[in-house]
């Protein structure tokens, strides 16, 4: 018997549609979840993991739900919910910015309230200078609307996230859990950090008062160079987005040839080109040669595709063309790349210390194939959390009305086929910011690598 997938789309308590563009025709509906269902079906490299029966009868019962969508942005969440069965970091379909520019996510009048999760709590972790003493940062969200957090997150929030981790989807799930136009509301039953409860009704409109507590850092740096105690230096790596990176790296380079020990800092660094990381990495290590990921794709050969139809699965072991046919049949028929290791050419001496790599949830794509060359080297350290667990190539495409979306098109793996994507890069050393360490201004990622370079350098 065929399982129908039943999509319910279920909208925010006091949203107000008023503000919500309607441009799209039901044709137009219909075409966007056509082609994203196509693109995925034809490019995704996870396909095979994905249950097609739930996949396909998706599919099947959005094709009339799409058309009654009273607007388009109930019609792109609807999408997005679409797309989260996929779970994966690298597909994804982001609102159209004529929708996106009006949520608002911090903005309550007369309140500003930033959230994070903490020790799997939604931590308030910022609010509005003028507000610190009704909502002290800290505090703790503890129902939405009269429900439970981690119920109001699993019904209201995360079925329209894509990510390839749970980790990940708790932390943009909390982020993201009050998100909202103006006008809509929220009862929130809040818990301060002397436990005192409190309940407060919030509604979404733009706030005046630009003065946060504790004041928002500034944005990171691309690069960021600090010396500590025992001549330990502290770099950070922020992101591999803007090539410059390389040249900032080597313009530091001679000062760090005085270090005695170094802690390189992934956490903030969500990824862009590989190539970026491997120019800086190629000085860190003693290594000429390295091996970065392992990866593929999927093969289309439309004729084998035809042939495997008719192939019986027992007749492919002794035979490389009807195996290729049934593969292809199936959706299961790669090209794999070239593996062959990479040669690192330098212009300068090489820096081989005692290394610790920080490592976060937020260490994603590209900071993540870093680390992947980095693998097994006997000097580096990896302390922190999990990765983002997310990698790949993914293949951009425009959607009706503005939006966009990306499929993944490219496997990664380490060299000898271990997964990543999924689990993230597990550190070496595991170790998370408590609540209490947030509380008291405490980065115990940092101060456990210092710990462990001074040890080292006993």
């Amino acid at each position: 018997m065929k399982q129908v997938l039943i999509f319910v789309l279920i909208l925010f308590p006091f949203y107000t549609f008023g503000q919500v563009p309607s441009t799209l025709t039901p044709a137009e509906k219909v075409y966007g979840l056509s082609k994203f269902w196509q693109e995925v079906n034809y490019n995704f490299v996870y396909l095979n993991r994905v249950d097609q029966l739930k996949w396909d009868s998706a599919y099947l019962s959005l094709i009339d739900k799409v058309q009654k969508t009273e607007n388009d942005y109930e019609y792109y969440r609807l999408m997005k919910q679409f797309c989260a069965i996929l779970k994966d970091g690298h597909t994804n379909i982001e609102f159209p910015e004529n929708i996106q520019s009006k949520l608002l996510k911090t903005m309550f009048g007369d309140y500003r309230i930033f959230i994070e999760n903490i020790e799997h709590k939604a931590i308030i972790t910022h609010i509005n200078l003028s507000k610190k003493d009704i909502i002290p940062p800290g505090s703790e969200i503890v129902a939405v609307n009269n429900i439970p957090v981690k119920e109001y997150l699993a019904q209201f929030v995360s079925p329209y996230i894509s990510s390839s981790t749970n980790h990940v989807l708790e932390d943009i799930a909390t982020i993201e859990m009050l998100q909202g136009f103006e006008g809509e509301q929220y009862n929130l039953k809040i818990k301060k950090p002397d436990n005192v409860i409190i309940e407060l009704v919030v509604k979404h409109s733009k706030c005046s008062e630009t003065a946060i507590y504790p004041s928002k850092n500034p944005a990171n740096n691309l690069l960021d160079l600090k010396w500590l105690d025992n001549q330990i230096v502290y770099l950070a790596l922020n992101s591999f987005q803007d090539k410059s990176i390389d040249s900032l790296f080597i313009a530091k380079l001679p000062e760090l040839y005085n270090a005695k020990a170094l802690i390189v800092d992934l956490r903030n660094n969500g990824g862009g080109n590989g190539d970026y990381g491997l120019e800086i990495l190629k000085y860190l290590i003693p290594n000429k040669k390295v091996n970065g990921s392992k990866s593929r794709t999927r093969n289309h050969i439309a004729t084998y595709k035809a042939w495997g139809e008719m192939t019986n699965p027992k007749d492919t072991t002794n035979n490389a063309e009807y195996r290729k046919a049934y593969l292809s049949y199936i959706g299961e028929y790669y090209y794999d790349f070239s593996n062959a290791p990479r040669t690192l050419k330098t212009s300068h001496k090489r820096l081989k210390i005692p290394t610790v790599v920080l490592i976060g949830h937020n260490t994603a794509s590209a900071a993540e194939d870093f680390l992947v060359y980095a693998n097994k080297q006997p000097h580096f350290t990896k302390i922190g959390s999990p990765t983002f667990g997310s990698t790949g190539q993914p293949y951009y495409f425009s959607l009706p009305g503005g939006a966009q979306a990306r499929v993944c098109t490219k496997q990664d793996t380490y060299p000898d086929g271990t997964e990543f994507v999924g689990v993230g890069i597990i550190p070496d050393i595991f170790v998370e910011q408590t609540l209490s360490d947030y509380l008291n201004n405490i980065d115990p990622v940092l101060e456990r690598a210092i710990k462990f370079l001074n040890q080292k350098l006993e």
